[in-house]
């Protein structure tokens, strides 16, 4: 089960009730500061009902959650809410089970991107964040994605992707496979596309209106220009 953000605003707000030495929550007022803090986050949220809170609270308690330790003390018909200790807080706390179940998860799709120009900080990020968080049980891989170490193209990959996200024209010369006979145009360039172990450049040449694509392997020179 994944943590979602509604769910995370609720825990929070849990949270701040429970450690709050000042205040008496109830299960209503424990409600109401749930659907406040929702409604702050989503206007149109339509907030909780008991039920949820009464799992949410469960969860909280649980060695999946945060394995907080409550004391619901009793006034009347009230019983109120609040933590044994009042310095415990869930903000202080190490990431519980899920939550690292989760982080693994998103370091797995990002061990996609390792290797890929804009993309070399993950080699440094994943090896801390397994490290800071002990989220490694064992040193033998478990699952492997397909490599791109042989990817045809790679070294234009970043003054490409860049030259695309500030919209700035290129002058490239450009030799067609199968040819001898080099040509240098302006380009404007919109997407890359990675296809069969080559790297496309989309875009339009200067004088053309329709869009056409250049492989990355044929490609020479390019200089960066103005931005259009």
């Amino acid at each position: 089960m994944a943590i979602t953000k509604n769910a995370l605003i609720r825990y929070h707000a849990l949270d701040r009730c429970f450690s709050n030495p000042g205040k008496n929550y109830d299960v209503n007022a424990l409600l109401q500061e749930c659907n406040d803090d929702l409604y702050e986050s989503n206007p149109n949220s339509d907030g909780i009902q008991r039920r949820q809170l009464y799992d949410d609270i469960r969860f909280m308690e649980s060695s999946q959650g945060w394995s907080i330790d409550l004391e619901k003390t009793k006034s009347g018909r009230n019983v109120y809410y609040r933590y044994a200790n009042p310095k415990f807080s869930i903000k202080n706390e190490p990431i519980n089970e899920l939550e690292a179940e989760q982080l693994k998860s998103a370091m797995l799709v990002l061990t996609r991107f390792k290797g890929m120009p804009q993309f070399e900080w993950i080699n440094e990020l994943i090896p801390k964040l397994d490290q800071s968080f002990k989220l490694s049980n064992q040193s033998q891989d478990i699952i492997s994605f397909e490599s791109n170490e042989f990817l045809v193209g790679t070294e234009h990959i970043s003054p490409l992707f860049n030259a695309i996200l500030y919209n700035q024209t290129l002058q490239i010369t450009y030799r067609p496979f199968k040819s001898n006979i080099r040509t240098t145009n302006i380009f404007f360039p919109y997407h890359l596309k990675q296809y069969n172990n080559r790297w496309f450049l989309f875009g339009r040449t200067g004088g053309y209106e329709s869009l056409t694509n250049l492989a990355s392997t044929p490609l020479e020179t390019y200089i960066l220009g103005v931005g259009y």
